[in-house]
């Protein structure tokens, strides 16, 4: 049998379908609300984007001007009939184009969207690729199928390996830091995305023809696909990253025994006391609230003189996460965040408490408490800590302490502690 009937089977059996990968319109939504605030009329990419359900929704409910790109024009035909039935054609492009060979400039767009897609060219050439094509501060979502269990079962592993190479949230989380982006949000999709794919799917097979040309291989490769969710879909999932690219101004690391002076010194500067420096030297001298890797340091831009060199070295900013606990339950505290008069206002502290954050969502921590301003900490994700049933273990605005979970995926590690914190002694309270 041919390619071209293998290719044509393929198609036939996915033309029409409400969905080409697991997914919903709540995932969407969800996905989107964890890119925070967006430009008016985002200028949006959306890779892979098939027939354009989420084009659709991103245009419709964002308000978005959206590019959605795709290799089958069929799938584009049937977008760009829908966008107009819907009176968005003016708001969406449907572009035939090569994700791997996308011919826009860097900056381009505030929001890059790949739902079931990035597969295509692999997660991290996608994490690679498409980085350029945002615009400061801009956002990628991306969803990925992974494992969700440490030790797969054979049979599933031979699957997966024979088709594409899983790994776990972890790694694919460490991947996305190390390639240049902040993590917002890691959604575990549930399993009725799942089923808005293959329950479709699974009946247009066993309408299909199969003495049509190609079919019998597309059929065979369909339902093989479907019985290894059924059989081991505890084991593996798909998951959705909403990621931010990073600030390239600022050098961001964890601190080193160099930099405990001059870390001392903006703490010292940036508050009108020294209580703050007084007690990032307590907390280092606390075994039990330390968290090693979680003191983290932004280093100040070139000099004029030196525009477009390496960062000079000097700390800009700092950001501390140390133990702390909720009823007994283990949880951190994220304070102090200092930034050095000559630098402050000029994202110097957000990018060092992002930064902080990845380190500590790489580290296994779950759930990041902050006592600080409400119209400042929100932008990172922070919500009230009473909504988690969480509370200060003193008079505080409610507003004003503030939570942030970090549970990767929400899978398998149960809820979030709840009760009143408890922090080291150095905070004195």
């Amino acid at each position: 049998m041919s390619d071209n009937a293998s290719v044509h089977a393929f198609f036939t059996l996915h033309h029409g379908l409400p969905r080409q990968g697991p997914g919903s319109d709540d995932t969407t939504r969800r996905l989107l609300s964890l890119a925070g605030p967006l430009p008016q009329r985002p200028r949006v990419l959306d890779l892979g984007c098939g027939p354009g359900r989420s084009a659709l929704l991103l245009a419709e409910e964002a308000g978005a001007r959206v590019t959605a790109v795709d290799l089958h024009e069929p799938f584009l035909d049937e977008l760009r009939r829908a966008a107009a039935d819907r009176g968005l054609g003016d708001a969406v492009t449907a572009v035939n184009a090569d994700m791997g060979e996308l011919p826009y400039e860097d900056g381009s767009f505030d929001l890059v969207w790949a739902e079931s897609s990035a597969y295509s060219i692999g997660f991290d050439t996608a994490l690679r690729s498409w980085r350029r094509l945002l615009a400061p501060g801009g956002i990628l979502v991306v969803t990925e199928c992974e494992w969700t269990v440490p030790d797969p079962g054979p049979e599933v592993r031979a699957f997966w390996d024979a088709h594409y190479s899983l790994r776990t949230t972890a790694e694919n989380t460490a991947a996305a830091v190390a390639a240049g982006y902040h993590v917002l949000g890691v959604v575990g999709q549930p399993e009725s995305d799942w089923e808005e794919y293959y329950g479709p799917l699974g009946a247009r097979a066993d309408a299909a023809d199969p003495a049509a040309p190609g079919m019998a291989e597309a059929l065979a490769a369909t339902r093989a696909e479907i019985a290894v969710r059924r059989d081991h879909g505890t084991e593996y999932g798909y998951t959705g990253y909403v990621l931010r690219r990073a600030d390239e101004r600022w050098r961001t690391r964890p601190e080193t025994v160099a930099d405990i002076g001059a870390v001392r010194l903006v703490n010292a500067a940036a508050f009108p006391t020294p209580e703050e420096a007084t007690l990032v030297d307590a907390l280092r001298a606390d075994e039990s609230a330390w968290l090693p890797g979680l003191s983290y340091v932004a280093e100040a831009p070139p000099t004029p003189c030196g525009v477009g060199g390496p960062p000079d070295g000097t700390v800009a900013a700092y950001a501390l996460i140390t133990r702390c606990w909720v009823d007994g339950a283990p949880a951190a505290a994220l304070a102090p965040v200092s930034v050095a008069p000559a630098h402050q206002r000029t994202g110097a502290g957000q990018a060092v408490v992002r930064a902080v954050l990845d380190a500590a969502r790489l580290a296994g921590e779950r759930l990041v408490l902050v006592l600080g301003h409400p119209d400042y900490y929100p932008r990172f994700g922070f919500t009230p800590a009473s909504r988690f049933g969480i509370l200060a273990p003193f008079e505080v605005p409610d507003e004003a302490m503030m939570a942030l979970p970090l549970d990767v995926a929400g899978r398998g590690s149960g809820p979030l502690p709840t009760g009143t914190i408890t922090y080291p002694a150095a905070f004195g309270v």
